[in-house]
């Protein structure tokens, strides 16, 4: 097996970029507040970045040249491999061209892979160029597949990057129909926990082979478990995150006591929640544990990839981020308080996303 490695990092949450929204969770801040984003639908909250919704392209292209700065690379980069995650791509233009208000002239710039397809231009790659969608789990499926070009030796760099602008009437109608959209705030694993708040946001790494890696990573993606419950339309199944949780441990060629933080999906749903600390209860009852969306809201397609990235600097810091909004725990986990807490003796951590259908993700990452 080749060593993966992660040379940079770029993020945008609607608390801030990389370094701002790092502190701001440290500081246990939220970013989430009552807005109402279209005249026509009642006030909701919403995670956003500016008073106007975001545009999915131009977060793409802000954390992607954070990540190739932050490796110490410059463009053009011919031989990379670009992989971009979106759950929702473009689905703003294409409202907006079925209410007349975008020509149809721009429908092939709205093509659901066009994300890909820019980014490779906006950094001259060359090479593989994907864009995959799992629904909630495409930010950690986007790693995955860059992980694999890697693996297979298509290419010796990939840009991998994840990104959802999700709030559209269309989408907060839907998820409005569901009932799982918080009335009040996000707070992941609480008793008072009501649905999930959607938020906008962008996250990329750069990974590279061990050998050709040009400065100091973060740390190494040592496996996947990857799986679909092939269950129900939106709903997951209990079982499922073990299972997944299980594989990646046999694929990463880890014991469970070798995990000493988890970054969860924690969306604030009853079900999720529940059906997520049972598998961490089962199978990591000493690790620590936190989720992020009660500062960042839900950003979809690219929450775990943003998870991963908030990880990573953790892990470079020695720092756990706290899970913010978390007040009265309905489940007995190690949940880190709101002061955080030192990470010197952690050495091997997970990410994990869980998506409608059943997707199902989890991501083992090793310091080095």
């Amino acid at each position: 097996m080749i060593d993966v490695v992660v040379t940079g990092v770029g993020l945008w949450t609607a608390l801030g970029d990389a370094a701002t929204t790092w502190s701001r969770v440290l500081a246990d801040e939220s970013a989430i507040a009552l807005r109402q984003p279209f005249l026509s639908m009642p006030p909701v909250p919403l995670a956003m970045i500016a008073k106007r919704p975001a545009q999915p392209d131009a977060l793409l292209t802000t954390v992607a040249k954070s990540a190739l700065g932050d490796a110490q690379l410059t463009t053009p980069l011919t031989t990379f491999g670009v992989v971009v995650g979106s759950s929702r791509s473009y689905l703003n233009r294409w409202e907006a061209m079925a209410r007349q208000e975008l020509s149809l002239d721009h429908w092939m710039e709205a093509l659901p892979c066009e994300l890909s397809g820019q980014l490779a231009r906006v950094v001259g790659a060359q090479g593989p160029v994907l864009a995959p969608m799992a629904a909630c789990a495409t930010g950690l499926w986007a790693l995955f597949q860059g992980y694999l070009l890697l693996q297979t030796g298509q290419c010796d760099r990939v840009l991998v990057a994840a990104v959802d602008a999700p709030i559209t009437p269309l989408t907060l109608s839907g998820f409005r129909r569901m009932g799982a959209m918080a009335t009040e705030g996000c707070y992941p694993f609480d008793c008072d926990r009501n649905g999930l708040v959607l938020g906008e946001g962008a996250a990329a790494v750069v990974l590279e082979t061990r050998e050709a890696a040009t400065s100091k990573p973060y740390g190494q993606i040592l496996g996947f478990g990857l799986s679909n419950d092939a269950y129900h339309i939106s709903s997951s199944r209990r079982e499922g995150t073990v299972a997944v949780a299980q594989q990646c441990l046999q694929r990463s060629g880890l014991q469970s006591e070798d995990i000493g933080y988890i970054h969860t999906h924690g969306t604030g749903t009853r079900l999720n929640d529940a059906n997520e600390a049972y598998m961490i209860q089962q199978l990591f009852p000493q690790a620590a544990v936190s989720s992020t969306k009660g500062a960042t809201g839900h950003t979809l397609g690219a929450a775990g990839l943003v998870g991963v990235v908030i990880s990573l600097l953790g892990l470079k810091q020695s720092v756990l981020p706290p899970s913010v909004g978390l007040k009265r725990p309905e489940f007995d986990l190690n949940f880190v308080g709101p002061h955080f807490c030192c990470a010197k003796s952690v050495t091997h951590m997970l990410c994990s996303s869980f998506g409608f259908g059943g997707q199902n993700a989890v991501v083992a990452i090793a310091s080095t």
